[in-house]
């Protein structure tokens, strides 16, 4: 049976693979959240294993910035949090806007490790435009990833896109290959801005 594994020992084990998740961390106090910040806006998240929507059970706190807004979104989800124990309260920076794609990737029985690409956030349900391939991939492989997405005229939007996703599903490849007891990994969404990339959030499921 796969459980989950903890966001920052996640966050910590794709780092050295050169997968870049926005700057986070755990705090335990109002004045630790407002330390985070150095005066950045920042969201704030309640994770629980008993919330798994985390968005909808108002668990999730965006664009927060000063030190009095921080204090008070901390107090509302330590609140919140009673009925979930045990909680932690993770702080993340606040990413630019941009594009968003998922990259994902689970394990196969017969076949062995899978990678998924496809727009992120709410568009992947919406759109079931993903395209997988068997791991390890190629630089080739990447390249007709994005080529057979519908929409990847969006995802291309930026013309600097197709080399940072080209190397991020590579890195993810990579990653599967060497890791085996990762059963399932799900960074979505990855958002593209700016010439660069940061992984919003992520999931790894380990056997």
């Amino acid at each position: 049976m796969s459980t989950l594994m903890d966001y920052m020992d996640a966050h910590a084990l794709l780092g050295k693979y050169g997968i870049k998740a926005l700057d986070a961390a755990y705090v335990e106090s109002a004045k630790e959240a407002v330390g985070f910040a150095k005066g950045r806006t920042i969201v704030m998240k309640l994770i629980s294993d008993k919330a798994l929507h985390k968005s909808k059970s108002g668990l999730v706190k965006l664009n927060l910035s000063g030190d009095a807004e921080i204090e008070g979104a901390y107090s509302e989800l330590v609140k919140l949090g009673e009925k979930l124990k045990p909680y932690k309260i993770l702080v993340q920076e606040q990413v630019s806007n941009g594009t968003e794609i998922i990259i994902g990737g689970n394990t196969d029985a017969q076949f062995g490790k899978l990678i998924l690409l496809g727009l992120g956030g709410i568009y992947v349900e919406v759109f079931k435009d993903v395209s997988v391939r068997l791991c390890p991939i190629t630089e080739y492989d990447a390249g007709a990833m994005i080529g057979s997405l519908k929409s990847k005229q969006i995802m291309l939007a930026d013309e600097r896109n197709e080399r940072i996703v080209k190397n991020l599903l590579l890195k993810v490849s990579e990653f599967l290959v060497k890791n085996p007891k990762i059963a399932e990994l799900d960074l979505n969404p990855i958002i593209l801005h700016d010439g660069t990339y940061d992984a919003v959030d992520l999931r790894l499921m380990k056997e």
